[in-house]
């Protein structure tokens, strides 16, 4: 009897726009300073996609057309692709329909996941049902934002943090171990009201009032949010890791949301991980949102920290409330 296919990560890309927002810029904005930002979320800069014409679906395309470059194949052959993301370029369509017109993947199908910070993560495990299913063979994964289109620069507690950017999977089918082995994800929408942006849906559609009061824009109650990723991003990690029969011994690199460097190294304490085992680069990008796990896993693929066989975990929490973790013994 032949072994049940599983879902293996064969390629990762990443793309962030040339522009950068530094510390010192905010400074002229808001009332912070470089020490303050660096110290408390430890970003030191931001990448900006300031051109007005261009949107979440010009970062996911940049970065679906590395896939490809890469792996050496045509887009003819992609089947599906999914993009997580909380920025999309309108409404509807999805912006995973413009990405499959924009590299002419003329045999895919695809969607958007809306699950805020953990949509990558949890889109990364929607594709592996596919690929085990039989039914399909090459599927895109990308999760991007563009959040420097919902942040009101006059507010300190939001500005300093989000950045835009892209990256992303490709999804191919194996018959060994070296792949997405498991994943646990919760939801707690009891958390919703802190982490949110509330206008612009059908409960508060635009309107000047909604203008007016920046209700378009992100919305956080910071504390209260921290102890909530940190605590529950440890807590899953942890579990996913016990479940498997490994310890924390055994993974070679934790791979978190980049939300903010104290919430990851509580999250490193909480979990007994030494630092030289987390991927961090939030000090670079901010947090991208849905890009910043796929962003962390190019940059640690490139940097080789991670090869074949090695055991990482991806972790994420955000707005919500909705958390969890990856499990994925590395391919390549």
């Amino acid at each position: 009897m032949p072994n049940p296919l599983r879902a293996a990560i064969t390629s990762v890309a990443h793309y962030v726009p040339e522009d950068r927002l530094t510390n010192d810029d905010l400074e002229k904005l808001v009332d912070t300073n470089d020490e303050w930002i660096v110290s408390h979320v430890g970003i030191k800069e931001r990448r900006i996609l300031k051109d007005p014409n261009l949107a979440t679906a010009h970062l996911c395309t940049k970065v679906a057309e590395q896939i490809l470059e890469q792996r050496g194949i045509s887009a003819s052959e992609i089947d599906l692709i999914l993009v997580a993301t909380i920025t999309p370029d309108m409404v509807f369509p999805a912006t995973a329909c413009l990405v499959q017109n924009n590299i002419g993947a003329e045999n895919a199908w695809g969607f958007d996941l809306s699950a805020a910070c953990a949509g990558f993560v949890y889109a990364v495990t929607v594709g592996a049902q596919f690929i085990q299913a039989g039914t399909h063979k090459k599927v895109l994964v990308i999760g991007g934002d563009k959040m420097s289109a919902f942040i009101d620069y006059t507010d300190r507690n939001t500005c300093i943090l989000f950045g835009d950017g892209a990256g992303g999977v490709l999804l191919e089918p194996t018959e060994d171990d070296h792949c997405i082995q498991d994943f646990i994800f919760h939801v707690d929408g009891s958390g919703g009201e802190h982490l949110c942006q509330p206008g612009g849906g059908s409960l508060h559609p635009a309107s000047h009032e909604t203008v007016d009061q920046r209700m378009h824009c992100v919305k956080q109650n910071g504390r209260v949010v921290m102890k909530f990723a940190s605590t529950n991003m440890a807590d899953v990690s942890g579990r996913i890791i016990e479940r498997n029969g490994l310890t924390a011994d055994d993974i070679k690199l934790l791979v978190p949301h980049q939300a903010n460097r104290r919430i990851i190294m509580a999250a490193a304490r909480r979990m007994k991980l030494p630092e030289e085992k987390i991927l961090i680069n939030i000090d670079k990008f901010g947090n991208t949102t849905d890009a910043t796990v796929p962003i962390a896993l190019w940059e640690a693929v490139e940097t080789k920290r991670i090869e074949r066989g090695d055991y990482i975990v991806m972790a994420t929490a955000g707005g919500g409330y909705a958390w969890g973790s990856a499990l994925v013994k590395w391919a390549y």
